[in-house]
Formats: structure tokens, sequence, C-alpha cells
């Protein structure tokens, strides 16, 4: 195995492990009204999900019936694991490990005291809910890592620092407490990564290759698929994947235009074909029928007016869900975006780049729901963060010129995981949205209790935050062994894009 392939193996199972360690929230409105379409269609043959409807209150109310108000891509994906291993997950032996992992001291403490505890219904949805996380949220999310890796590596970046941002990106940003649960934000994230990867090749250039070879008509259908994807699953996303399918289309030539009109073409379908039979027509309408929130939906067009200041300054440097306040190393991509300019390298993947943060943040700066409900951070901006975080890799790669730019770089991302994690580990739910500062008001009031999000150290016997010792412990040796695997490699490749490149990687 090539130490490019060893380093990527290792980041994935090392965000992948660190996912999968602390459960989905179960009282969660978003996340149950988007697994309840995966239960109605596997167990129901129905898209309607007035059986489950009583968990949430993001529902869609049409002709008496009741759907999820959610763009249904997530659902959709998760709906074939589901149909394999739901006669797996019915088999009472299944049932009755998994009612006993429930039924322990460490989990108990964290029930409600005046709910109607752990039924076998529930500890079935609750399963479900964390396999359908794990498979279609958590090991796309892994992967991605690996490709911001090799992006980074195919820029030219040290492999040390391209490392060190990368899991700085998984660990210490909104990414993380996203990755874990079932909602879209993380996966649309990784879809429209992994078609700019598609579409860019940075591995290829990795390998010093002075003219890369053209991608193969499969490659532009992969890259139609997962743009296609990534819009039914969040509709804005259409946005930076405007800007990612035009620069496919020039990295590429034209010939993948009907690749990526074949590959979009599919996940499109599916949604008009959901669409009709829910609600008539082929348009997305979701929000429009929403049984709650109507006075925001219907204010401007579905909630979106203009950027505002107040929106803007609040997703970036506010207590309540700013970016830059949960992970202040991501700062870094301010001059990090300079430094990559300066370079004269890359400019149209610094274009897509720029473009796909700008687009999503002025987008959600328009909505006058910008904060999105209960949550851990920007939830909506979660899609642009590894794009700001390429950005930062430069910014990184300078700092460890110098040992005292080094060690503070290093300090920041520390800093960073911790802020993100306390938060996304408070309470049995992320931080409400009826108190601006959920720190003082929500998180810290929840460490002081002990109460600690439900995960897998609870499963051992563990409670309150010592239940979260596992976890730290195979980070910490996880990340000792990529960055000894990491010291043993060159210190930097060669020119990865030479002057005159035939695709005008490098030109300015």
């Amino acid at each position: 195995m090539s130490q490019r392939a060893l380093h990527s193996w290792l980041i994935v199972a090392l965000l992948f492990v660190s996912y999968l360690y602390v459960l989905p929230r179960w009282s969660d409105w978003n996340q149950n009204s988007r697994l309840n379409l995966v239960l109605a269609v596997v167990d129901d043959g129905t898209v309607s999900i007035d059986r489950y409807v009583a968990n949430t209150g993001d529902y869609a109310l049409y002709n008496g019936r009741t759907y999820t108000d959610k763009p249904p891509g997530l659902s959709f994906l998760a709906i074939p694991f589901y149909l394999v291993l739901s006669p797996v997950l019915d088999h009472p032996a299944i049932a009755t490990r998994a009612q006993s992992l429930g039924d322990g001291a460490a989990m108990s403490t964290t029930l409600n005291e005046e709910g109607s505890g752990l039924r076998e219904d529930k500890v079935h949805y609750a399963l479900v809910q964390y396999l359908m996380t794990v498979i279609v949220v958590a090991l796309p999310a892994a992967i991605l890592g690996a490709l911001l890796f090799l992006a980074m590596r195919g820029s030219g970046l040290s492999p040390i620092p391209a490392a060190l941002t990368t899991i700085a990106y998984g660990l210490g940003t909104a990414a993380a407490p996203y990755a874990g649960n079932f909602y879209s934000h993380q996966l649309v994230a990784t879809l429209l990564f992994g078609a700019f990867c598609v579409a860019w090749r940075p591995w290829e250039q990795a390998q010093n290759t002075a003219t890369p070879p053209r991608a193969g008509w499969a490659s532009g259908v992969l890259c139609g698929l997962l743009l296609g994807w990534a819009v039914i699953s969040e509709y804005p996303s259409v946005l930076p994947g405007a800007v990612i399918g035009l620069y496919a289309l020039w990295r590429q030539g034209w010939r993948w235009l009907p690749a990526l009109l074949l590959g979009g073409i599919i996940p499109g379908a599916l949604l008009i074909t959901y669409d009709l039979v829910a609600f008539g027509t082929p348009w997305p309408i979701g929000y429009a029928h929403s049984a709650l929130w109507q006075d925001q939906h219907q204010t401007g067009f579905m909630s979106l007016t203009y950027p505002r200041p107040e929106s803007l300054w609040g997703l970036a440097f506010s207590p309540f869900r700013g970016l830059f306040i949960r992970a202040p190393w991501l700062l870094l991509a301010l001059p990090g975006f300079m430094l990559w300019w300066r370079s004269g390298r890359l400019r149209a993947e610094w274009w897509v780049t720029m473009l796909a943060v700008i687009t999503m943040y002025l987008f959600y700066g328009s909505s006058i729901m910008w904060w999105g409900g209960f949550a851990a951070g920007p939830r909506y901006i979660v899609p642009l963060i590894p794009f700001l975080a390429l950005g930062a890799g430069w910014a990184v790669e300078r700092a460890f010129a110098r040992t005292t730019t080094r060690v503070a770089t290093t300090g920041l991302i520390v800093l960073s995981v911790i802020l993100t994690w306390t938060e996304a580990t408070s309470g049995q739910l992320f931080p409400p949205d009826d108190n601006r500062n959920p720190w003082l008001a929500y998180v810290v009031p929840a460490w002081q209790q002990g109460d600690i999000a439900r995960n897998l150290g609870m499963a051992l016997g563990l409670q309150g935050a010592l239940s979260l010792l596992p976890l730290v412990v195979f980070v910490s040796l996880g990340l000792i062994l990529l960055f000894l695997s990491l010291r043993q490699t060159r210190p930097r490749w060669p020119a990865l894009v030479p002057t005159g490149h035939r695709n005008r990687s490098a030109e300015g």
C-alpha cells in the first residue's frame, strides 16, 4: 500500500470511529422526519408518514395526510440499506440485545424522567436511526476527510499540514456533530466536495503527472449523480452545485455534458416521482405545506429575503450559532485564500472553492430562520466548511515554517476541537434556539450536571463525562499513529502544476 493510501485510510478510520461513537439524538424532529420516510416506504409501502408523525413537528400536511417536509435525498439513500437490514433487526436475538443495552444503568441516566421509558418500539427506532446514520452519513463524512487530504496534497501542501488541516476539519468544526446524526447537511458536504474532486482529480496531480489524463465518461456520470443527489438532499446546494458543474465542463471539456446530465437525471427523476406521489406536482413543495413555521415560510420566498447584516454576523461570529466562535482555526482561511491566490496556482480551483463558500453563506444569510432551530453551531452552512478548510490549509502550511506559529496554529486547532465536542456532547438534544447564548444557558449547565449525549461508552457502563474517555484514548492513539507515519513521508512533493498546463490550472 502506498503512503498516500495508508494516510488516507488512517484518516478515514479515525474520523469514522469518532463519528459513530456518539449516538444520534433520539427526540430530534428534523432527524425523525427524515427517518420516518425511510420506515414508511420500506415497512408500509407508502410515502406518507401518518404512522410515525407523532414523533416530529417537521411534517407537511396535504389532503389530510402527513409527509416529511424535508428534501428526500438522505431518506432515499437510506432506503435500500434499511430494506436489507430490516429482517436482521427484527430478529429476536438482536432486539433482546439492543433492549438490554438500553436498560443499562449508564444509558438510563440519560432518559427523561417524565418520559415513557425505553419501550421495545423506541429501541428498534433508535437502532435503525443509529445504523442508517453510520452507513449513509458517518461513513461518507469520513471518506470526505480522505478527499480533503488528497485535495490539499494535490494542491502541493506538505503531508503534516495537510493531515492536520484535515483532522481540524473533521473533528474541530460543525462537521463533527452533523456527521453523527441523521441530518443531510454533512452528506451534502460530502456530495459537493466529492463531485469537485471527481472533476478536479487532485490525486493525479499528487502523483506529479504533468498532464493528467482526461477522466472517463463514467466519472462524468458520477459527478452529475453526486451533484444531483446533493440538490435533492438540500435544495440550496444547487448554487455551489452549479459552480462545480460549470467547473467540471471547463476542466474535462464539453464532452462531459451528456454524462453530467445523465448522472443528474437519476436523482432528479426520483424527486419528481416522489413529489407527484406525495403532493401531485413535480415541484418540491414540502415546506409550502409544513404544519408549523408557516409565518416564516411565507415571508419572502420560502423565508428568503436578502442578505441581512445580523444574519451574516450571526452565522460567522455570534455565540448563538457563529462558525468561527466554535472553530476559530477556520479564520486561517482568510490569509489562506490570499496565499493561495498569490501562489498563482490552481486558479480555477480557487474560484470554485471561493464561490462555493460565498454562495451558500449569502443564501442562508438571506433567510429569516438562519440559525436553524435546535443546532450545534450553524448547521445550514455545514456544506461550505470543507471548501473553507481547503483554503485554510494554505495558511496552516505557511504557519509550519516557524516554531511559534506552528505551536499557535496547533493550539488554535486543539481549542476548536474542544469547543466543538463540548457543545456537540452536551445534553440529549442539540442546544435550543430560545437563548442567544447556548454556552451559558445550555452547554455549561449540561456538563456541570453530567448530562452527556448518549454514546458507546455508556454501553460499556461508563457514565457522564467519563463515558467519552474511550473516544479520547482512541483519537489520541490514532493521531499518534497517523503523524508518526507522516513523518516518514517526504516533506513536500515537487512542483505539481507546471506552467503551461493544458488544463490551465496554474494560469493566472
